[in-house]
Protein backbone atom coordinates (compact mmCIF):
# COMPACT_ATOMS: atom_id res chain seq x y z
CA UNK A 1 0.00 0.00 0.00
CA UNK A 2 2.85 2.37 0.92
CA UNK A 3 4.73 1.72 -2.33
CA UNK A 4 1.53 2.25 -4.30
CA UNK A 5 0.95 5.60 -2.59
CA UNK A 6 4.57 6.64 -3.24
CA UNK A 7 4.19 5.72 -6.92
CA UNK A 8 1.00 7.82 -7.14
CA UNK A 9 2.67 10.82 -5.49
CA UNK A 10 5.73 10.54 -7.72
CA UNK A 11 3.49 10.15 -10.77
CA UNK A 12 1.47 13.27 -9.87
CA UNK A 13 4.65 15.27 -9.30
CA UNK A 14 6.05 14.03 -12.63
CA UNK A 15 2.86 15.04 -14.44
CA UNK A 16 2.92 18.48 -12.79
CA UNK A 17 6.56 19.01 -13.76
CA UNK A 18 5.90 17.77 -17.30
CA UNK A 19 2.93 20.15 -17.64
CA UNK A 20 5.06 23.04 -16.36
CA UNK A 21 7.82 22.25 -18.88
CA UNK A 22 5.31 22.15 -21.74
CA UNK A 23 3.81 25.47 -20.54
CA UNK A 24 7.26 27.08 -20.37
CA UNK A 25 8.19 25.86 -23.84
CA UNK A 26 4.92 27.14 -25.30
CA UNK A 27 5.62 30.55 -23.77
CA UNK A 28 9.11 30.50 -25.35
CA UNK A 29 10.96 31.29 -22.11
CA UNK A 30 14.67 31.65 -23.00
CA UNK A 31 16.39 33.32 -20.01
CA UNK A 32 16.34 33.36 -16.20
CA UNK A 33 14.71 36.80 -16.14
CA UNK A 34 12.01 35.63 -18.53
CA UNK A 35 11.55 32.52 -16.37
CA UNK A 36 10.98 34.61 -13.22
CA UNK A 37 8.57 36.88 -15.06
CA UNK A 38 6.75 33.80 -16.37
CA UNK A 39 6.35 32.40 -12.84
CA UNK A 40 4.98 35.72 -11.55
CA UNK A 41 2.54 36.15 -14.44
CA UNK A 42 1.18 32.64 -13.94
CA UNK A 43 1.16 32.79 -10.11
CA UNK A 44 3.41 29.74 -9.88
CA UNK A 45 5.02 29.24 -6.48
CA UNK A 46 3.27 32.31 -5.03
CA UNK A 47 -0.19 31.08 -4.14
CA UNK A 48 -2.18 33.42 -1.88
CA UNK A 49 -5.12 32.87 0.41
CA UNK A 50 -7.93 35.14 -0.77
CA UNK A 51 -11.29 36.30 0.45
CA UNK A 52 -13.82 39.07 0.01
CA UNK A 53 -16.84 40.55 1.74
CA UNK A 54 -19.34 43.21 0.80
CA UNK A 55 -22.32 45.15 2.01
CA UNK A 56 -24.79 47.89 1.14
CA UNK A 57 -24.50 51.21 2.97
CA UNK A 58 -27.55 53.44 2.94
CA UNK A 59 -25.64 56.61 2.10
CA UNK A 60 -24.41 58.35 -1.09
CA UNK A 61 -21.10 57.13 -2.46
CA UNK A 62 -19.29 60.45 -1.87
CA UNK A 63 -20.24 60.43 1.82
CA UNK A 64 -19.06 56.84 2.18
CA UNK A 65 -15.81 57.66 0.39
CA UNK A 66 -15.15 60.61 2.68
CA UNK A 67 -15.54 58.31 5.67
CA UNK A 68 -13.51 55.29 4.52
CA UNK A 69 -10.67 57.02 2.67
CA UNK A 70 -9.35 59.16 5.53
CA UNK A 71 -6.90 57.65 8.02
CA UNK A 72 -8.02 60.02 10.77
CA UNK A 73 -11.54 58.56 10.57
CA UNK A 74 -10.69 54.87 10.73
CA UNK A 75 -11.71 54.51 14.37
CA UNK A 76 -15.19 55.87 13.53
CA UNK A 77 -16.07 52.77 11.51
CA UNK A 78 -13.47 50.31 12.75
CA UNK A 79 -14.31 49.81 16.43
CA UNK A 80 -11.18 47.75 17.12
CA UNK A 81 -8.88 50.58 15.97
CA UNK A 82 -7.67 52.93 18.72
CA UNK A 83 -4.99 55.02 17.07
CA UNK A 84 -3.64 55.87 13.62
CA UNK A 85 -0.31 57.60 13.11
CA UNK A 86 1.19 59.01 9.91
CA UNK A 87 4.71 57.63 9.42
CA UNK A 88 5.80 58.68 5.95
CA UNK A 89 4.60 60.26 2.74
CA UNK A 90 1.42 62.18 2.04
CA UNK A 91 -1.97 60.66 2.68
CA UNK A 92 -3.79 59.78 -0.51
CA UNK A 93 -0.60 59.31 -2.53
CA UNK A 94 1.11 55.96 -3.23
CA UNK A 95 3.90 55.33 -0.75
CA UNK A 96 2.07 56.88 2.19
CA UNK A 97 2.70 54.82 5.34
CA UNK A 98 0.55 54.70 8.47
CA UNK A 99 0.65 52.82 11.78
CA UNK A 100 -2.67 51.41 12.97
CA UNK A 101 -2.99 50.05 16.50
CA UNK A 102 -5.78 48.62 18.60
CA UNK A 103 -7.41 45.27 19.25
CA UNK A 104 -7.86 44.06 15.66
CA UNK A 105 -6.36 40.68 16.51
CA UNK A 106 -6.20 39.22 20.06
CA UNK A 107 -2.66 38.93 21.43
CA UNK A 108 -1.59 36.20 23.89
CA UNK A 109 -0.37 38.79 26.40
CA UNK A 110 -3.48 40.94 26.02
CA UNK A 111 -1.42 43.70 24.42
CA UNK A 112 -2.57 45.79 21.47
CA UNK A 113 -1.97 44.65 17.94
CA UNK A 114 -0.30 46.99 15.46
CA UNK A 115 0.00 47.13 11.69
CA UNK A 116 2.21 49.28 9.48
CA UNK A 117 0.47 49.79 6.15
CA UNK A 118 1.69 51.28 2.88
CA UNK A 119 -0.72 52.79 0.38
CA UNK A 120 -0.29 51.04 -2.96
CA UNK A 121 -2.90 53.04 -4.86
CA UNK A 122 -5.83 55.36 -4.29
CA UNK A 123 -8.23 56.38 -7.06
CA UNK A 124 -10.86 58.91 -5.90
CA UNK A 125 -12.47 58.89 -9.33
CA UNK A 126 -13.25 55.18 -9.04
CA UNK A 127 -13.62 55.30 -5.24
CA UNK A 128 -11.03 52.60 -4.60
CA UNK A 129 -7.78 52.06 -2.75
CA UNK A 130 -5.26 49.33 -1.95
CA UNK A 131 -3.11 49.02 1.18
CA UNK A 132 -0.32 46.52 1.83
CA UNK A 133 0.74 45.44 5.34
CA UNK A 134 4.48 46.11 5.56
CA UNK A 135 4.99 44.90 9.15
CA UNK A 136 2.92 43.87 12.16
CA UNK A 137 2.79 41.82 15.33
CA UNK A 138 -0.08 39.69 14.03
CA UNK A 139 1.73 37.58 11.42
CA UNK A 140 0.03 39.03 8.36
CA UNK A 141 2.98 40.85 6.82
CA UNK A 142 2.63 41.14 3.06
CA UNK A 143 -1.15 40.88 3.04
CA UNK A 144 -3.09 43.21 0.75
CA UNK A 145 -6.46 44.86 1.36
CA UNK A 146 -8.45 46.38 -1.48
CA UNK A 147 -11.60 48.43 -1.00
CA UNK A 148 -13.88 49.64 -3.77
CA UNK A 149 -17.17 51.54 -3.66
CA UNK A 150 -19.89 51.17 -6.27
CA UNK A 151 -22.80 53.57 -6.69
CA UNK A 152 -25.77 51.30 -6.11
CA UNK A 153 -29.25 52.85 -6.23
CA UNK A 154 -31.44 55.26 -4.26
CA UNK A 155 -28.38 57.02 -2.80
CA UNK A 156 -26.90 53.78 -1.46
CA UNK A 157 -23.41 52.37 -1.91
CA UNK A 158 -22.03 48.88 -2.40
CA UNK A 159 -18.78 48.35 -0.46
CA UNK A 160 -16.56 45.60 -1.86
CA UNK A 161 -13.61 44.60 0.37
CA UNK A 162 -11.22 41.96 -0.96
CA UNK A 163 -8.05 40.72 0.68
CA UNK A 164 -5.19 38.31 0.17
CA UNK A 165 -2.61 36.95 2.61
CA UNK A 166 0.42 34.71 2.45
CA UNK A 167 -0.26 31.14 3.64
CA UNK A 168 0.30 30.80 7.39
CA UNK A 169 2.00 27.79 8.92
CA UNK A 170 -0.10 25.93 11.47
CA UNK A 171 -3.31 27.76 10.49
CA UNK A 172 -6.24 26.45 8.44
CA UNK A 173 -6.94 28.60 5.40
CA UNK A 174 -10.73 28.55 5.89
CA UNK A 175 -10.42 29.59 9.54
CA UNK A 176 -8.30 32.70 8.95
CA UNK A 177 -10.24 33.73 5.83
CA UNK A 178 -13.54 33.38 7.71
CA UNK A 179 -12.19 35.39 10.64
CA UNK A 180 -10.90 38.21 8.45
CA UNK A 181 -14.16 38.22 6.52
CA UNK A 182 -16.14 38.51 9.75
CA UNK A 183 -13.85 41.31 10.98
CA UNK A 184 -14.05 43.34 7.77
CA UNK A 185 -17.78 42.76 7.37
CA UNK A 186 -18.38 44.13 10.88
CA UNK A 187 -16.53 47.29 9.81
CA UNK A 188 -18.67 47.68 6.69
CA UNK A 189 -21.79 47.34 8.84
CA UNK A 190 -20.68 50.32 10.95
CA UNK A 191 -20.10 52.78 8.11
CA UNK A 192 -23.69 53.97 7.89
CA UNK A 193 -23.91 54.59 11.63
CA UNK A 194 -20.58 56.42 11.58
CA UNK A 195 -21.80 58.75 8.82
CA UNK A 196 -25.02 59.53 10.72
CA UNK A 197 -23.10 60.13 13.96
CA UNK A 198 -20.72 62.52 12.20
CA UNK A 199 -23.63 64.43 10.63
CA UNK A 200 -25.37 64.70 14.01
CA UNK A 201 -22.18 66.00 15.61
CA UNK A 202 -21.86 68.69 12.92
CA UNK A 203 -25.45 69.84 13.55
CA UNK A 204 -24.83 70.02 17.29
CA UNK A 205 -21.63 72.01 16.84
CA UNK A 206 -23.32 74.44 14.44
CA UNK A 207 -26.15 75.12 16.89
CA UNK A 208 -23.68 75.85 19.68
CA UNK A 209 -21.81 78.50 17.72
Amino acid sequence: MGNLLERKVCSSKFCACKSLIILIKSAQVRSSSEFLAFLQENNIGSRKWRGSVGGIVDAPIDEVWTMVSQTSRLSEWMPMVERCTDLAGEEGLPGYVRLVSGFMFPQPDGDRSWIKERLVSMEPSSHSYVYRMEASNIGLDGSVNSLKLIDYEDDSTLVDWSFEINPLEGVYEDNIIDYLGFLYKSCINRIEGAIKAAAKKCVQESTQT
